[in-house]
Protein backbone atom coordinates (compact mmCIF):
# COMPACT_ATOMS: atom_id res chain seq x y z
CA UNK A 1 0.00 0.00 0.00
CA UNK A 2 3.05 2.41 0.96
CA UNK A 3 4.16 1.59 -2.12
CA UNK A 4 0.90 2.21 -4.15
CA UNK A 5 0.77 5.47 -2.57
CA UNK A 6 4.20 6.82 -3.30
CA UNK A 7 3.58 5.99 -6.64
CA UNK A 8 0.44 7.80 -7.10
CA UNK A 9 2.06 10.84 -4.97
CA UNK A 10 5.05 10.68 -7.53
CA UNK A 11 2.30 10.63 -10.82
CA UNK A 12 0.51 13.75 -9.20
CA UNK A 13 4.29 15.70 -8.75
CA UNK A 14 5.04 15.03 -12.53
CA UNK A 15 1.24 16.30 -13.56
CA UNK A 16 1.52 19.35 -12.01
CA UNK A 17 5.67 19.97 -12.61
CA UNK A 18 4.72 19.20 -16.16
CA UNK A 19 1.49 21.77 -16.19
CA UNK A 20 3.50 24.43 -14.39
CA UNK A 21 5.99 24.03 -17.62
CA UNK A 22 3.42 23.41 -20.23
CA UNK A 23 1.79 26.79 -18.72
CA UNK A 24 4.97 28.57 -18.90
CA UNK A 25 5.98 27.46 -22.69
CA UNK A 26 3.37 26.25 -24.09
CA UNK A 27 3.50 21.92 -25.55
CA UNK A 28 5.90 22.67 -28.26
CA UNK A 29 9.12 24.54 -26.31
CA UNK A 30 8.14 22.72 -22.44
CA UNK A 31 10.85 20.03 -22.41
CA UNK A 32 10.82 17.02 -20.30
CA UNK A 33 14.10 18.47 -18.50
CA UNK A 34 12.40 21.12 -17.91
CA UNK A 35 9.41 19.09 -16.36
CA UNK A 36 12.46 16.46 -13.96
CA UNK A 37 13.92 19.96 -12.87
CA UNK A 38 10.67 21.17 -11.68
CA UNK A 39 9.04 17.52 -10.16
CA UNK A 40 12.79 17.07 -8.83
CA UNK A 41 12.11 12.78 -9.84
CA UNK A 42 14.68 10.64 -11.67
CA UNK A 43 13.99 10.05 -15.89
CA UNK A 44 13.10 6.38 -14.98
CA UNK A 45 10.53 7.88 -12.53
CA UNK A 46 8.75 10.09 -15.04
CA UNK A 47 8.55 7.47 -17.75
CA UNK A 48 7.37 5.14 -15.66
CA UNK A 49 4.20 6.83 -15.39
CA UNK A 50 4.46 8.88 -18.73
CA UNK A 51 6.02 7.10 -21.68
CA UNK A 52 6.59 10.79 -23.67
CA UNK A 53 5.87 14.48 -23.17
CA UNK A 54 2.40 13.61 -25.48
CA UNK A 55 1.34 10.99 -22.87
CA UNK A 56 2.09 13.59 -20.31
CA UNK A 57 -0.22 16.49 -22.06
CA UNK A 58 -3.05 14.00 -23.06
CA UNK A 59 -3.12 12.87 -19.06
CA UNK A 60 -3.29 16.44 -17.84
CA UNK A 61 -6.21 17.66 -20.22
CA UNK A 62 -7.65 14.10 -19.04
CA UNK A 63 -7.48 14.87 -15.69
CA UNK A 64 -9.13 18.44 -16.31
CA UNK A 65 -12.07 16.51 -17.82
CA UNK A 66 -12.39 14.10 -15.70
CA UNK A 67 -12.81 16.71 -12.75
CA UNK A 68 -15.42 18.94 -14.59
CA UNK A 69 -18.88 17.69 -12.88
CA UNK A 70 -22.07 19.26 -12.31
CA UNK A 71 -22.23 20.99 -8.76
CA UNK A 72 -25.07 20.65 -6.28
CA UNK A 73 -27.78 23.15 -6.77
CA UNK A 74 -28.53 25.27 -3.99
CA UNK A 75 -31.68 27.47 -4.97
CA UNK A 76 -31.66 29.06 -8.34
CA UNK A 77 -29.81 26.93 -10.98
CA UNK A 78 -29.01 30.09 -13.03
CA UNK A 79 -26.90 31.69 -10.21
CA UNK A 80 -25.53 28.06 -9.29
CA UNK A 81 -24.36 28.35 -13.46
CA UNK A 82 -22.37 31.89 -12.08
CA UNK A 83 -21.12 30.67 -8.75
CA UNK A 84 -19.54 27.87 -11.13
CA UNK A 85 -18.19 29.78 -13.30
CA UNK A 86 -16.70 31.82 -11.11
CA UNK A 87 -15.37 29.86 -8.86
CA UNK A 88 -13.55 28.36 -11.91
CA UNK A 89 -12.26 32.08 -12.97
CA UNK A 90 -10.72 31.97 -9.36
CA UNK A 91 -9.31 28.54 -9.28
CA UNK A 92 -7.00 29.42 -12.88
CA UNK A 93 -5.32 32.16 -10.81
CA UNK A 94 -3.92 29.53 -9.00
CA UNK A 95 -3.89 26.15 -10.36
CA UNK A 96 -1.25 25.08 -12.99
CA UNK A 97 -3.63 22.00 -13.83
CA UNK A 98 -6.45 24.08 -15.01
CA UNK A 99 -4.14 27.05 -16.87
CA UNK A 100 -1.77 24.14 -18.60
CA UNK A 101 -4.97 22.25 -19.47
CA UNK A 102 -6.56 25.31 -21.67
CA UNK A 103 -3.22 26.31 -23.07
CA UNK A 104 -2.66 22.95 -24.18
CA UNK A 105 -6.49 22.69 -25.59
CA UNK A 106 -6.01 26.18 -27.56
CA UNK A 107 -2.71 25.47 -28.80
CA UNK A 108 -4.29 21.81 -30.41
CA UNK A 109 -0.89 20.19 -29.74
CA UNK A 110 -1.79 17.19 -31.27
CA UNK A 111 -3.94 15.48 -33.93
CA UNK A 112 -5.90 13.44 -31.39
CA UNK A 113 -6.44 16.44 -28.61
CA UNK A 114 -8.36 15.80 -26.08
CA UNK A 115 -10.36 19.46 -25.23
CA UNK A 116 -11.83 20.39 -21.95
CA UNK A 117 -14.88 22.29 -24.06
CA UNK A 118 -17.18 19.88 -24.47
CA UNK A 119 -17.37 18.48 -20.71
CA UNK A 120 -17.54 22.33 -19.91
CA UNK A 121 -20.54 23.02 -22.07
CA UNK A 122 -22.43 19.46 -21.02
CA UNK A 123 -22.20 21.00 -17.43
CA UNK A 124 -23.58 24.31 -18.38
CA UNK A 125 -26.21 22.74 -20.30
CA UNK A 126 -27.33 20.26 -17.60
CA UNK A 127 -27.78 23.65 -15.11
CA UNK A 128 -29.08 25.91 -17.69
CA UNK A 129 -31.77 22.91 -18.53
CA UNK A 130 -32.57 22.80 -14.73
CA UNK A 131 -32.87 26.53 -15.16
CA UNK A 132 -35.57 25.93 -17.77
CA UNK A 133 -37.55 23.38 -15.89
CA UNK A 134 -37.48 25.33 -12.93
CA UNK A 135 -39.05 29.00 -15.25
CA UNK A 136 -35.81 30.64 -14.96
CA UNK A 137 -34.99 31.17 -18.98
CA UNK A 138 -37.02 32.92 -21.49
CA UNK A 139 -38.32 30.35 -23.67
CA UNK A 140 -36.43 31.74 -26.81
CA UNK A 141 -33.46 30.07 -24.86
CA UNK A 142 -31.75 26.46 -25.78
CA UNK A 143 -29.25 25.43 -22.85
CA UNK A 144 -26.65 23.78 -25.35
CA UNK A 145 -26.68 26.70 -27.55
CA UNK A 146 -26.17 28.79 -24.91
CA UNK A 147 -23.67 26.69 -22.80
CA UNK A 148 -21.41 26.48 -26.30
CA UNK A 149 -21.69 30.48 -26.38
CA UNK A 150 -20.33 30.93 -23.03
CA UNK A 151 -17.55 28.30 -22.85
CA UNK A 152 -16.41 30.00 -25.93
CA UNK A 153 -16.64 33.76 -24.41
CA UNK A 154 -15.01 32.61 -20.81
CA UNK A 155 -12.07 31.07 -23.27
CA UNK A 156 -11.96 34.13 -25.21
CA UNK A 157 -12.02 36.35 -21.99
CA UNK A 158 -9.69 34.30 -20.15
CA UNK A 159 -7.21 34.79 -22.90
CA UNK A 160 -7.38 38.72 -23.03
CA UNK A 161 -7.21 38.32 -19.47
CA UNK A 162 -4.16 37.03 -19.55
CA UNK A 163 -2.50 39.32 -22.32
CA UNK A 164 -4.07 42.26 -20.02
CA UNK A 165 -3.39 41.76 -16.37
CA UNK A 166 -2.17 37.67 -16.02
CA UNK A 167 -5.74 37.17 -15.16
CA UNK A 168 -5.62 39.37 -12.11
CA UNK A 169 -9.12 40.65 -13.18
CA UNK A 170 -10.54 37.37 -15.29
CA UNK A 171 -13.21 37.48 -12.50
CA UNK A 172 -14.35 40.77 -12.94
CA UNK A 173 -14.54 40.49 -17.03
CA UNK A 174 -16.56 37.70 -16.15
CA UNK A 175 -19.03 39.53 -14.27
CA UNK A 176 -19.33 42.08 -17.28
CA UNK A 177 -20.20 39.06 -19.27
CA UNK A 178 -22.81 37.82 -17.29
CA UNK A 179 -24.09 41.26 -16.75
CA UNK A 180 -24.44 41.67 -20.71
CA UNK A 181 -25.98 37.79 -21.44
CA UNK A 182 -28.39 37.64 -18.39
CA UNK A 183 -30.74 40.05 -19.75
CA UNK A 184 -31.12 37.83 -23.25
CA UNK A 185 -31.53 34.78 -21.41
CA UNK A 186 -33.09 35.17 -17.94
CA UNK A 187 -37.17 36.46 -17.28
CA UNK A 188 -36.81 39.73 -16.05
CA UNK A 189 -38.29 39.24 -12.83
CA UNK A 190 -35.43 37.36 -11.75
CA UNK A 191 -32.08 40.00 -12.88
CA UNK A 192 -32.36 41.47 -9.52
CA UNK A 193 -31.79 38.41 -7.48
CA UNK A 194 -29.30 37.32 -9.42
CA UNK A 195 -25.98 37.97 -8.54
CA UNK A 196 -23.02 38.08 -12.21
CA UNK A 197 -20.32 38.58 -9.40
CA UNK A 198 -21.08 34.69 -8.19
CA UNK A 199 -22.40 33.96 -4.48
CA UNK A 200 -19.33 33.68 -1.70
CA UNK A 201 -19.51 30.00 -2.11
CA UNK A 202 -17.43 28.52 -4.45
CA UNK A 203 -18.83 26.09 -6.48
CA UNK A 204 -15.23 24.48 -7.52
CA UNK A 205 -11.83 23.93 -5.59
CA UNK A 206 -8.67 24.59 -7.01
CA UNK A 207 -6.37 21.04 -7.09
CA UNK A 208 -4.64 20.62 -3.87
CA UNK A 209 -1.03 21.71 -3.50
CA UNK A 210 1.57 18.72 -4.17
CA UNK A 211 4.77 19.03 -2.82
CA UNK A 212 7.77 17.24 -5.17
CA UNK A 213 8.46 13.62 -4.22
CA UNK A 214 12.01 12.97 -3.42
CA UNK A 215 14.19 11.73 -6.22
CA UNK A 216 14.22 7.62 -6.49
CA UNK A 217 17.55 6.36 -6.59
CA UNK A 218 16.78 2.81 -7.31
CA UNK A 219 13.87 0.73 -9.45
CA UNK A 220 11.59 3.15 -11.04
CA UNK A 221 8.31 0.98 -9.89
CA UNK A 222 9.14 2.46 -6.31
CA UNK A 223 8.66 5.87 -7.54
Amino acid sequence: MAQQERAAKTRRTVLRAAAVVFDRHGYARASIAEILEEAQVTKGALYFHFPSKEALAKALMEEQIDSVEVPPVEGSPLQATIDLTQAVAASVLHDPMLRAGTRLAVESAFEDAINPWDAWAKVIEELLTEAQRQGELMPHVVPRETAELFVAAFTGIQLFSLARSKREDLGERITVLWQHLLPTIAFPALLARLKPEGRATPAVTAAPAVTAAPAASGDPQLS
